[in-house]
């Protein structure tokens, strides 16, 4: 009838996801399946008869996709970065619940069943609360002052030389300025970067490893490759570690 057909051709059409061979949170699974290879034997995976029940929040991880998949297109127009990760994991028990590893796993133009939530990439300033961990365990507090200024590290450069030609390090702050003596909770909640240096340079590079490493930073296995830049995100991590 025209009522009949008017109301179809008024009708939204809601289009189902996208899916590979019935595959949800397909970053998830294909990690699943690894950690599982290496702990039981590819042939237990594949022919043992596993029921595999794991922690994924299938809600939470559905919005994490759409979530990952808006803002990569936002860093692809403004940064010229196509692609985005992310990880929620549960801070009571340590349990992985999305796990969204690229923008778009069925979009082959930018390689998107490359899991960049376990790929290796600099962490930024998200290590200087490490840092700052490994100096309150030596005794530093949160009201020790430090001095926001311009400071060269390489003892084998001249003091009043504020530039990082030939192997020396002179850290600058996001925008350039100083802002003289201030407390290590002031430093990190504005993050700059000069007192982060002189927090690592005071707690030592290999206890403020060895700090990481009992948070769960696997990957950090050459202190000496990263110097002082460590605190600054120098040394390579994944974003399942870091977000655990």
């Amino acid at each position: 009838t025209e009522g009949e057909a008017a109301a179809a051709k008024a009708e939204e059409v809601v289009f189902q996801p996208r899916q590979e061979q019935g595959i949800k949170a397909p970053h998830f699974v294909f990690y699943v399946r690894s950690v599982l290879e290496q702990e039981l034997g590819t042939d237990v995976v594949e022919n043992g008869g596993l029921r595999v029940i794991t922690t994924l929040d299938i809600e939470l991880q559905e919005e994490a996709e759409e979530i990952v998949k808006r803002y990569a297109e936002r860093n692809e127009t403004q940064f010229n970065a196509e692609n985005a990760a992310t990880v929620a994991i549960d801070a009571k028990n340590g349990q992985i619940l999305t796990m969204v590893g690229s923008r778009d796993w069925f979009d082959d133009t930018f390689d998107g069943k490359y899991n960049a939530a376990t790929a290796l990439r600099q962490p930024g300033s998200t290590f200087k609360p490490i840092v700052y961990a490994t100096a309150f365990e030596k005794g530093y507090t949160p009201e020790t002052v430090l001095f926001d200024l311009p400071t060269q590290f390489n003892a084998n450069c001249p003091a009043t030389q504020f530039n990082n030609n030939n192997g020396c390090y002179a850290p600058n702050n996001y925008d350039n300025g100083y802002k003289g003596p201030m407390t290590i909770r002031n430093a990190l909640a504005q993050s700059r970067n000069i007192p982060a240096v002189k927090a690592l340079y005071l707690a030592g590079l290999d206890d403020a490893v060895e700090v990481a490493r009992d948070m769960g930073i696997t990957s950090l296995s050459d202190p000496d490759r990263y110097g002082l830049t460590l605190v600054l995100g120098g040394g390579e991590v994944t974003l399942v570690d870091l977000t655990s």
